[in-house]
């Protein structure tokens, strides 16, 4: 942690080296992830209806609220420590805060939206197919977008821009001013 805070990064390979294989294994998180979702369905909300509420010519029948659940209880925990790692990732690249606020709340959202969605369309209807395609291409493409900019902020070799700042804290010692100008992220207290 100290050498993100510091921007000490820009200077040490081997974490630079965790960051981009950690990259890498997201990436392939990335693709496997679209080629399970497109095995199952395509971006055709009928494919979608078809998959959770069951097909009669296919022969296949709705999931059920046990399966829903099994995967639920996963992907809950796993997309949780995945984007916990890739949104903390965006505290310490040199954007401005707005954007860190939204780079670090879309995916969170598009993990809620996508396995939500799941839930939605087998016992709401299959109205909401559209709401679990949005829910899959916004957490493909926040994904995508934190795994470019990850890399990218290794290479540019300006990681230190969390320790700045407007230097004024709230009470719990983060600075939340989100300003176009000034960073997202704890600051170290004053006189630290």
């Amino acid at each position: 942690m100290r050498f993100v805070v510091t921007g000490e990064w820009s200077r040490n390979r081997l974490l630079q080296v965790i960051v981009l294989l950690y990259a890498v294994y997201v990436g392939l998180l990335w693709a496997t992830n679209a080629a399970l979702y497109f095995n199952k369905m395509s971006l055709a909300p009928s494919s979608v209806v078809a998959y959770y509420l069951g097909d009669a010519e296919q022969f296949t029948q709705p999931r059920t609220y046990q399966g829903l659940l099994e995967v639920s209880h996963f992907h809950l925990f796993a997309f949780g420590m995945l984007l916990l790692v890739m949104t903390h990732l965006m505290l310490f690249v040199p954007l401005s805060g707005r954007v860190k606020a939204w780079l670090i709340s879309v995916p969170f959202f598009a993990g809620l939206l996508d396995e939500g969605a799941s839930w939605m369309v087998r016992f709401g209807g299959e109205s909401f197919a559209i709401v679990k395609v949005a829910g899959f291409l916004l957490l493909q493409t926040s994904l995508a977008a934190l795994i470019v900019i990850s890399v990218w902020s290794v290479f540019s070799g300006t990681q230190d821009n969390y320790a700045e700042g407007s230097g004024e804290l709230g009470d719990d010692g983060i600075d939340w001013d989100l300003d176009d100008d000034e960073d997202l992220g704890a600051q170290p207290p004053k006189g630290a």
